[in-house]
């Protein structure tokens, strides 16, 4: 009873073990149901299965990008206004606009280049200033409270996402390595599967043995048709 398991591809790892496990538990084979093998390929493949199907990462990266693009767009259309009212001397209120853009210039006008985190900590400081009484005077006069309380939305929004994702993200590194864990069951299926091939020839192992070796061929099988489907 030979297969690589290391060849086998996640999900057919998984459906090999769950096969397996199933056998083991279906009451036809006395010999087997107390081993205290049996035990450890369960647990085994429990921990298996509660992470294989999970992502390495959050899975939130393209909520947290468009999150981003949408705050830059606010946060530069904002401050492409400014700078272009402000040139306008004969425009009226084209001093409070100079103000204003000057607040952008204080704390950088490349805010929206900035890494995701660099840029989260750096917004809040222009946002403060420009919600000061003052500043929301001018920001009234020349009728931005709408563009500037989008600005501020689509900023609390990424922020609400992007904490999330380092959240998630925190969380599965904290989870044992889904390598280590498929090792631990390619290990113990080995070692199964090691122990039938050593029995196959007592009486009470052979049927045991026999069924067995149909479930990994079905596994193997399963390997050279995704491979043939790969190379189509």
């Amino acid at each position: 009873m030979k297969i690589s398991l290391v060849r086998l591809s996640t999900k057919d790892l998984a459906t090999l073990a769950q096969r397996i496990i199933s056998n083991i538990q279906s009451g036809k084979y006395p010999v087997i149901s107390n081993h205290p093998l049996t035990a450890t390929l369960q647990n085994s493949y429990t921990e298996y299965d509660a992470v294989y199907t999970k992502q390495i990462y959050s899975g939130k990266g393209k909520d947290v990008a468009t999150a981003d693009f949408e705050r830059d767009v606010a946060y530069n259309s904002l401050k492409a206004f400014l700078n272009g009212y402000r040139k306008l001397q004969s425009a009226p209120n084209y001093q409070s606009a100079e103000d204003l853009y000057s607040v952008f210039k204080t704390f950088g006008l490349d805010l929206d280049r900035l890494s995701y985190s660099s840029q989260t900590a750096k917004m809040e400081k222009p946002i403060e200033a420009l919600e000061c009484p003052e500043n929301q005077q001018k920001i009234a006069l020349l009728s931005l409270n709408t563009a500037f309380a989008d600005m501020k939305t689509k900023h609390e929004a990424f922020e609400t996402i992007f904490g999330e994702q380092a959240e998630a993200n925190a969380d599965l590194r904290q989870m044992t390595s889904a390598s280590a864990i498929r090792r631990d069951l390619e290990k113990y299926l080995k070692t199964y599967l090691n122990l039938l091939t050593a029995m196959k020839d007592v009486t009470d192992w052979k049927l045991l043995y026999s069924d067995t070796n149909e479930l990994v061929k079905a596994a193997k099988n399963s390997e050279v048709k995704r491979k043939e489907e790969k190379q189509e």
